[in-house]
């Protein structure tokens, strides 16, 4: 086993210990990404990512990081024109990638979705373009990108003193979640961590307090949450809740506030009562304490790996190997 200053164990290392009982977690995004670069049995798996409206250069700067580390394979779909001015610019060459010509970033998306069902991509990855108009054209019934499953967004981050990546659920798509809707997302979520290579999940359903208040209806879903999970309505995980943030995150916390249960201080998975909320939190992670984010989309035919279009280059690289870890 290579020797890891710090003590943790290297991917690797995580990836055997599967096999051996003890829990596999990735504490920051090199690690994931240390595992791409792995392989399984050695082998790398190159996935094939279908970029919709592929003409900016963050995003294909990106791409060609992910193509240089062996991780994808992409086809980069728009104006071949502005894709090709774009390419010219980069600071290394993207080598062996396949253009395809569409007019509008709608029929981008749509080209991607075809991608997607023909076996012919396994991840699409958004470009320049908003996301309402790349939701609108993959959710419509001529894409056939969705499978019957809720489709939920999920942010991972990777935060400093924290001792693993952790997924922050829905951020960005399901604007006020039903409980049945936040049953379905943590299913997402759960499947998500799951392909990564996590095991024994803890998910903290977030709330202002740990005390169930009708009028707050957040901890009166977070109950019920708990109990769907106990009686084998929402499986895969642990369910807590409600739990404020701290309580989630910090051992610490909850050792002061007298709460002894296994997700305190060791969750994989908050999830939060509404876009709002996760919004808010996740942006406030990154942009006032430069913590690293990476937003996917699931449950639909193929991962959608979904950077914010002000992102850079290295920004926009995560989102494609969290979807390369789940595809």
């Amino acid at each position: 086993m290579p020797d890891m200053s710090d003590g943790r164990k290297s991917p690797q290392a995580r990836l055997q210990g599967r096999n051996k009982g003890y829990a596999v977690t990735f504490k920051t995004f090199e690690e994931l990404i240390g595992q791409l670069r792995a392989g399984k049995d050695g082998v790398i798996n190159r996935r094939i990512v279908a970029v919709v409206a592929a003409d900016d250069a963050h995003t294909l700067e990106a791409v060609a990081h992910a193509a240089h580390e062996g991780i994808i394979s992409p086809i980069l779909i728009g104006d071949p024109a502005r894709i090709e001015y774009e390419l010219s610019l980069l600071p290394r060459p993207l080598h062996k990638y396949a253009v395809r010509p569409t007019a509008t970033g709608s029929e981008a998306a749509l080209e991607a979705a075809r991608l997607a069902r023909s076996g012919e991509a396994h991840i699409i990855m958004k470009g320049k373009l908003q996301t309402p108009e790349l939701m609108k054209a993959l959710l419509s019934s001529e894409a056939q990108f969705r499978t019957g499953s809720l489709i939920s967004h999920l942010s991972i981050v990777e935060i400093p003193n924290y001792h693993k990546l952790v997924g922050i659920t829905d951020v960005a798509l399901t604007i006020a979640p039903t409980l049945e809707q936040k049953a379905g997302i943590i299913e997402n979520a759960v499947k998500v961590f799951t392909r990564m290579g996590f095991d024994a999940l803890k998910v903290a359903v977030l709330a202002a307090s740990e005390n169930v208040n009708p009028k707050m209806p957040e901890t009166v879903d977070a109950a019920e949450l708990k109990t769907m999970n106990k009686d084998g309505r929402i499986s895969g995980c642990l369910v807590e809740g409600p739990l404020s943030y701290d309580l989630a995150v910090s051992r610490e916390a909850a050792e002061i506030k007298g709460m002894d249960n296994p997700v305190c201080g060791d969750a994989d998975i908050l999830l939060v009562p509404s876009i709002a909320a996760g919004n808010i939190l996740v942006k406030a992670l990154r942009c006032s304490a430069g913590f690293s984010t990476a937003a996917i989309v699931t449950g639909g035919r193929v991962p959608l790996a979904l950077p914010s279009r002000a992102s850079d280059a290295d920004n926009k690289f995560l989102p494609i190997a969290v979807a390369a870890a789940v595809s």
